[in-house]
């Protein structure tokens, strides 16, 4: 019997309830909820306003953006492993203060060159506290625990951001430069009262500094010298320009290479969060099994080609034809991006060496850093230059890499009986 919409949202509640009953998780969800509001905030208005008020053209804010993709994707190396090294809730929580300060500076940004900094200053120690909150959770969880609680976080995630957008309408409305600087620098704020609430984080979640038998701890080999990690976090960093795709390629494709009007971009981003919040705590489940993840990146490396495939066809397609296979390939694109996750959440976890679990989850958030860096300039060279060709090149590019995952995740072994030894030692 297939459940109704009203069903679904119920117990995806009670999911997310029982989830949230762990204090780890609760501080987790509760800091990024306050957070995430703050980043909707900064995301909805930043462009605006360095456009709007800062008197920045479309290419030194393309510029801004490579340059502070490109800072991420070192500091998502480099947050991971000081969380190997000194205590991950001091780090995590100075790094989201930091973060804070950033994104309220940026409303004394009045060049192009002070924009540079700050956003390289924000960018950089978002991703290396994203990465530092990877070891938290890698240390804090174990087995389905761990990819459970990513995917409690990225629903809250997208709740926060979606309020977070809501909220920075009020500034779109006024339309004045002192609404945008007095908005985004409440964002700021909200970051750094979240940074205070992380400072309740347990002890169990920082890198254990002695053994049982009072012995400094085993260090495992390094990340970059783990030839199978490597290449399924190249190969995720590729699958992960999908979200590139849905920013830009998307709109820019809809708005000027279809009959459907634009404001079906809203509604598809209206589709994409509902999808998130409603499915990827349910659609996560089991990717603790490193097969089952493999084939679970593979489902959604197939949806993202055939997703691609409906975009395209949309291009020479009537209004109401257009909007309907549109909506349709953006259903798709957002189970394949749910089930991605999920399967790189689990895999990310269950290959990586537990004695070095800041520096491998760094190294994973460097993949995803590098494909948010690279998706502009893909993108561009495929979907924007060559439409309905490009539009095939990134759908074979998505299956491609999701195949490489999944043959990764039959053929290798895990470090799963690792990993007792390692959580006593912590």
């Amino acid at each position: 019997m297939t459940k109704s919409p009203a069903d679904t949202a119920q117990s995806q509640k009670h999911s997310l309830r029982v989830a949230l009953s762990d204090p780890t998780l609760k501080i987790l969800a509760s800091a990024i909820l306050v957070a995430t509001v703050g980043r909707g905030i900064f995301l909805t208005l930043t462009v605006l306003y360095f456009s709007r008020f800062v008197g920045l053209s479309a290419v030194e804010i393309a510029v801004i953006l490579s340059a502070s993709s490109g800072v991420g994707v070192a500091t998502s190396y480099i947050g991971g492993r000081l969380a190997d090294r000194f205590s991950a809730r001091r780090l995590l929580v100075g790094m989201v203060a930091i973060e804070g300060l950033a994104i309220a500076t940026y409303t004394f940004a009045g060049n192009f060159s002070t924009a540079v900094v700050i956003a390289c200053i924000a960018v950089g120690v978002n991703r290396g506290a994203n990465a530092t909150r990877s070891a938290i959770i890698a240390r804090a969880f174990d087995g389905p625990n761990r990819v459970n609680a990513r995917a409690v976080l990225r629903t809250i995630t997208n709740l926060g951001i979606a309020v977070g957008g809501m909220i920075a309408g009020l500034a779109l409305v006024a339309g004045t430069a002192e609404a945008f600087r007095g908005m985004m620098i409440g964002a700021g704020v909200v970051y750094i009262l979240s940074a205070l609430h992380l400072r309740r984080l347990p002890g169990r979640v920082d890198a254990p500094r002695h053994d049982p038998a009072g012995h400094a701890p085993k260090r495992g080999i390094s990340p970059f010298r783990d030839r199978r990690y490597v290449l399924f976090t190249v190969l995720s960093g590729i699958f992960g320009m999908q979200f590139g795709l849905a920013e830009m390629g998307v709109p820019l494709w809809i708005s000027q290479d279809t009959s459907a009007p634009d404001v079906l971009i809203s509604v598809i981003l209206v589709i994409n969060t509902l999808c998130v919040v409603l499915l990827q705590v349910p659609l996560s489940r089991g990717t603790d099994d490193p097969r089952r993840a493999g084939k679970i990146v593979m489902t959604g490396g197939a949806l993202m080609a055939v997703a691609c495939a409906l975009y395209a066809i949309a291009g020479g397609m009537p209004v109401i034809a257009a909007i309907t296979l549109l909506c349709g390939a953006a259903f798709l694109h957002s189970f394949a991006e749910i089930l991605s996750q999920a399967g790189a959440w689990g895999l990310s976890f269950e290959l990586a060496n537990p004695l070095q679990a800041g520096a491998y989850q760094g190294m994973f958030g460097m993949g995803s850093a590098l494909g948010a860096m690279l998706a502009p300039l893909v993108v561009t060279a495929t979907v924007v230059e060559h439409g309905a060709l490009g539009w095939a090149i990134v759908g074979a590019v998505f299956l491609t890499s999701a195949a490489g995952i999944a043959l990764i995740a039959r053929k290798a072994p895990t470090t799963t009986a690792l990993a007792p030894a390692a959580r006593i030692s912590a």
